[in-house]
């Protein structure tokens, strides 16, 4: 196994699609009008594909299953299209992602780069060479203290790599704390472990140190390319994908049946709906949850892997200010919180540079992320800017607006991607996504071995589902 700490995958989530209603048809704008769910004896009804979760995974199975001549309706628990991914329109000089909002290694092998240069989406870069760190008495570190935070992150990564051969698995931390002598060094430097492991672990694969395993915590693979963001936001693709599809929203599904003699009924909060086969994109946080009941149950393996898989956690905090008082050069700002702080506030991305605005977002995962979904937008508001005072001053701005985000508690997505706690291990995942009985399907992001967490993988699993179900 190979560890990469320093590439920087965002992939959380988002809201405020600009299709609503209660029945979507022929992507936004097109309602057709009645909302009449499929039922036994109607017409075409019994050889429909259900297809359960409007967001990339679904819509890409859809739109595929849709192309091939399959009768396909898509029920939609929310009143908008997207998942996880979810574009703001609320300030219109400047849309932004709430959920995922990166194309990560968007090179000509990722299959969603290849899709946004297909649509002709416009994309923007960030780079995390354009970096600055600030110690926690807010002066930003010098070359010195910045080689030494480097020379403290290949230890991290060696120590890491020492740990993944072991003969048991361990939590990170537990292999980090033990790798590096965590307890016999300085409080400064013991910041700079945590800083590191809260930045390029956490807040990357979205667990809690204490939690993640060291043998698989980083077991996914990556695409080569820039880290790309959408000018006009996700819901570009989103959208896209949606063009001719029969969308219903507001159906918040409670059972899917599945019977041995062949046929699928899946229940909603607006009706039932009966066809020959269904495919499940659920979040791995709904599923574990248990918010909707399989009869039969499900296989064993696959019950422990939604119980054994990590659900992670990434929220986000756009603060929108009169004017930058930050370098707008730097398109990343990193911060390292005291030994009574850990994993608060530790890191920004400008979007001065990128798109030409005075926004900063802040970034909060696992833990502390967890605990701040039960704040007032105030209380989080002030405890952003009491660090970003702390960096450039009590003189700055207070910001003019701000959105925030509470995937956790959010009930149609429970987290913000799946992770590897301890206890999973990368083949629960192909359980996951194993098909049953050739009636129930099941596609999303956690499904995917090698690409789980991104968008691309959710696309990828959303065609690998279609493709299974066009091959029968």
């Amino acid at each position: 196994m190979s560890t990469n700490l320093s590439k920087k995958r965002r992939e959380f989530l988002m809201w405020t699609g600009a299709c609503l209603g209660t029945t979507l048809l022929a992507g936004c704008g097109e309602a057709d009008g009645e909302e009449t769910p499929a039922k036994p004896g109607t017409p075409g009804a019994a050889d429909q594909v259900i297809v359960i979760g409007a967001g990339i995974a679904g819509l890409a199975a859809a739109s595929k299953l849709r192309q091939a001549g399959k009768q396909v309706v898509v029920l939609e628990a929310r009143d908008r299209i997207g998942g996880r991914i979810q574009t703001s329109q609320r300030w219109m000089d400047a849309k932004v992602d709430l959920g995922a909002s990166w194309i990560h290694g968007a090179g000509p092998d990722n299959p969603v780069a290849n899709l946004a240069r297909q649509i002709g989406a416009q994309l923007l870069t960030t780079s995390f060479d354009k970096r600055q760190v600030y110690d926690s008495d807010g002066a930003r570190l010098g070359p010195d203290a910045t080689d030494q935070l480097d020379a403290l992150e290949t230890a991290l990564n060696g120590a890491l790599r020492k740990a993944q051969d072991a003969n048991a698995d361990q939590a990170v931390q537990t292999a980090a704390r033990n790798g590096l002598n965590y307890a016999g060094r300085p409080q400064a430097e013991k910041d700079k472990i945590d800083f590191l492991v809260n930045t390029t672990i956490e807040h990357e694969y979205g667990g809690e140190a204490s939690r993640l395993s060291t043998y698989w915590y980083n077991s996914d693979l990556s695409y080569r390319g820039d880290e790309a963001l959408f000018k006009d936001g996700y819901q570009v693709v989103i959208n896209h994908l949606a063009q001719g599809l029969d969308i219903r929203l507001g159906h918040v599904v409670s059972a899917v049946d599945y019977h041995a003699n062949g046929g699928v009924t899946v229940t909603t909060s607006q009706g039932s709906f009966t066809g020959r086969r269904a495919l499940i994109t659920l979040p791995l946080g709904v599923l574990q949850a248990g918010s909707v009941s399989f009869s039969p149950a499900l296989p064993g393996d696959k019950q422990t892997a939604i119980s054994q898989l990590g659900m992670g956690l990434l929220n986000k905090c756009y603060l929108r200010f009169p004017h930058a008082f930050w370098d707008t050069n730097a398109d990343w700002l990193n911060y390292i919180p005291d030994g009574a702080s850990y994993g608060q506030w530790a890191e920004w991305v400008s979007f001065a540079r990128p798109s030409g605005q005075p926004i900063l977002l802040g970034f909060n995962a696992a833990a502390f992320g967890r605990e701040m979904e039960s704040w007032s937008d105030t209380r989080i508001v002030n405890s952003a800017m009491a660090t970003l005072r702390k960096i450039y001053g009590n003189n700055i701005p207070d910001p003019t607006d701000w959105m925030i985000t509470r995937w956790g508690s959010d009930p149609y997505a429970r987290g913000a991607y799946s992770c590897h706690t301890l206890g999973s291990k990368p083949e629960m995942r192909t359980s996951l996504a194993s098909n049953v009985g050739n009636l129930l399907f099941f596609a999303g992001e956690a499904t995917e071995r090698q690409h789980y967490q991104t968008v691309h993988g959710a696309y990828q699993s959303g065609l690998r589902a279609a493709d299974e179900i066009l091959a029968l």
